[in-house]
């Protein structure tokens, strides 16, 4: 009997994976609470156990904080930071089952991320060159028995060089680049501030401050619309914009009082076709317009669904569906599930069936569909989430949707007003989609040319042009996908890391003071930093590497060599970079703290945070000469709200705790309202 070590990513998985392969009973076995499955398969022992994601990482040189450029890499155990040590009894249980195996088989997620996980598992707890490999995009029994028996001789070594090219060039920006930065503030005022860049994290933030700076510069410019109002119907002057107020007074003057005729209608018609299968950033796109989650909890959640077997592996750019998923039998499965039995049985009655395939393709997997695996017990979000998946693949299989335009021409004493309405006249798919179609019909009344129109008035408007649009945090992923700069499964992390760093805020993002001011320091300085042209180019260069056309080794040597050039430069300007970086922090601190002017004095209000008594409170700026202080609630994040109590005038700040809404407070204790409006009923505690 041959014993096999089979290696999963995460525990879920390694149970999904013994309870489809085992012939009998499954035998859960338990070392330090860490769980193992043993089963029997053509007379083969297998042992599965999981990682818990990275059990190796990239290690921190830690000595000097300042020192750059460092370029050292070693893989070191996670369970090595003290945040990870959870890992180390994961580790200790796969050294003994790969001790105990003849062959080792890995089956991790088939991604780059998932062949590191591997690899490293292979290589340093395993002490092997090479693993076997099954490839899946579903947890459900038939197709992980398939990849079991069909699976690879080996690593998907393009995937695996691929990955640990992606590890080594993102430490070795984004140590070198944090440290630079952190050094230049230090050099400059002394200050200790960590600041942080990477390779990608760079140009993003380069991108979404040039928006900044074009809202910050635009300057709005005033123009007047005319308006025809009838009882059934408004249009506007053909002209649209009037840029001179005179022009559109006098068209005003020319039409006042005076009804209408219908100078000509025109109809078109269009067909709509069904919408593509989602590829992960469609759905984080989708997700947000929809129910307003974020890009990082859609994939977070999608992952859910994937590990539970509901849903195919989510992190695609694939917006294609192959014919070997079975696209039947997916679709009589779905019928089981009430809510999609009448869908479902109308799809079937079709004969031949055909998703809407996009142009975007994988090397892995194809685009994101439901299994047909019916979901037992699932969160609110998990069940949007699912249901969105399960219509838009759906969708995808249905009829084109036709929709009528028809475009009005009123003659008023010869000035011509124009309006339009849009109508579905063939529902096709978004019978399917349902309510995540979001399209409005707005229909026009039955006239025809010649008819009259009684107009009740007309308005002229007087309007501004409006700033570029804000990002959003699932269009700024769309950006970067467009451009190239990060992967699907990155861009999120890093648009929620720029977050933290205190470089963006609000969800309709705005860059902060701290932000604009780095990316004004690194243009003026290191403007190779920003540069997305060259992080395109090593993306590339890594796609290169997955496809066996280049090496680790001479690609990581050309990053070294660009980034040595780079930090040398910086070196150079380090003071008058920190003398900048200095000054925005300071702004930007005051700008997060500062709710109010003092009471007592003419000092600034500002939030303080005690690590003795680990809590916020308010104090005024001119301490020691003012005493001024008020207590806050514990426990919870402190933000100025920007606004003062209607009550009794005084600075008001805004509480947040994970798990509850966000709580407006006023800081004076003796406040007449607190009586009315008890704050332990918020769920915060004074």
């Amino acid at each position: 009997m041959t014993t096999q070590a089979i290696i999963a990513e995460k525990p879920s998985a390694a149970l999904k994976i013994a309870g489809a392969l085992a012939e009998g009973k499954v035998k859960k076995n338990t070392i330090g609470k860490v769980s193992y499955y043993e089963i029997t398969r053509n007379k083969n022992k297998i042992l599965i156990g999981s990682a818990v994601g990275h059990l190796y990482v990239i290690g921190e040189e830690k000595k000097n904080l300042y020192k750059y450029p460092v370029f050292d890499i070693e893989w070191k155990p996670s369970f090595e930071n003290k945040k990870a040590n959870f890992t180390k009894k994961y580790a200790d249980v796969l050294k003994k089952l790969c001790k105990e195996a003849d062959e080792l088989i890995v089956a991790t997620d088939f991604d780059v991320e998932g062949e590191v996980i591997g690899l490293n598992i292979v290589r340093f707890i395993a002490n092997k060159k090479d693993a076997e490999r099954m490839k899946f995009s579903t947890l459900t029994k038939d197709e992980l028995i398939d990849s079991y028996e069909n699976r690879m001789k080996t690593l998907s070594w393009g995937q695996a060089h691929a990955g640990e090219a992606r590890h080594m060039l993102d430490w070795i920006y984004g140590m070198n680049l944090s440290r630079a930065l952190t050094s230049s503030i230090k050099a400059s005022s002394g200050m200790f501030k960590i600041l942080s860049s990477g390779r990608v994290q760079g140009p993003a933030l380069k991108i979404l401050t040039d928006r900044e700076k074009e809202i910050m510069k635009f300057k709005p410019v005033q123009y007047w619309e005319l308006w025809l109002k009838a009882k059934e119907l408004e249009a506007i002057h053909e002209k649209d914009k009037f840029w001179n107020e005179n022009e559109v007074k006098k068209i005003h003057e020319n039409v006042k009082g005076k009804d209408g005729k219908v100078k000509a209608i025109e109809d078109k018609k269009f067909d709509q076709l069904p919408p593509n299968p989602f590829d992960l950033t469609s759905l984080q796109m989708e997700a947000y317009k929809v129910f307003r989650i974020s890009p990082k909890d859609t994939l977070d959640v999608a992952q859910e669904l994937y590990t539970n077997s509901y849903i195919s592996y989510p992190r695609t750019s694939s917006n294609q569906l192959p014919p070997s998923i079975g696209y039947k039998k997916i679709i009589q499965l779905l019928g089981k599930q009430k809510e999609y039995s009448k869908i479902c049985e109308e799809l079937l009655k079709k004969g031949k069936l055909f998703p809407n395939n996009g142009k975007k393709t994988d090397p892995a997997h194809p685009a994101i569909y439901p299994t047909g695996e019916i979901p037992g017990s699932l969160t609110e979000r998990q069940h949007k989430l699912y249901d969105l998946i399960v219509k838009r693949t759906l969708s995808s299989f249905g009829e084109k949707a036709v929709r009528e335009t028809i475009t009005l021409k009123i003659d008023v004493n010869n000035e011509i007003f124009v309006t339009s309405g849009t109508r579905t006249i063939e529902k096709g798919w978004h019978e399917i989609y349902g309510k995540y179609t979001m399209l409005k019909d707005v229909e026009l009344p039955h006239l025809k040319k010649g008819d009259l129109i009684e107009v009740k008035k007309f308005e002229i408007l007087n309007k501004e042009t409006q700033p570029p649009k804000r990002y959003t945090p699932a269009s700024i992923i769309k950006e970067l996908e467009k451009k190239g700069l990060g992967t699907k499964s990155t861009r999120a992390g890093i648009v929620d890391n720029l977050y933290e760093r205190g470089y963006l805020k609000e969800k309709s993002i705005m860059v902060t003071t701290l932000g604009l001011r780095v990316v004004d320091a690194l243009e003026e300085y290191a403007p190779s930093i920003l540069d997305e042209n060259l992080t395109r180019h090593f993306e590339e260069e890594m796609e290169e590497i997955r496809n066996n056309k280049k090496d680790v080794k001479s690609v990581f040597d050309e990053a070294k060599k660009v980034l040595t050039e780079i930090l040398e430069d910086f070196k150079k300007k380090e003071k008058d970079i920190g003398k900048k970086l200095s000054e925005a922090h300071i702004e930007t601190r005051d700008e997060s703290s500062i709710i109010g002017k003092c009471n007592l004095c003419d000092g600034d209000l500002r939030i303080m945070y005690s690590r003795k008594n680990k809590s916020y409170f308010v104090a005024c700026s001119n301490y020691p000469k003012c005493t001024n202080t008020f207590s806050l609630p514990k426990y919870c994040l402190v933000k100025p709200a920007g606004k003062t109590c209607e009550s009794c005038k005084f600075p008001m700040v805004k509480l947040i705790r994970k798990g509850k809404r966000p709580w407006e407070f006023c800081i004076n204790q003796k406040c007449p309202k607190k009586d009315e409006d008890k704050v332990t009923g918020s769920g915060f505690e004074i």
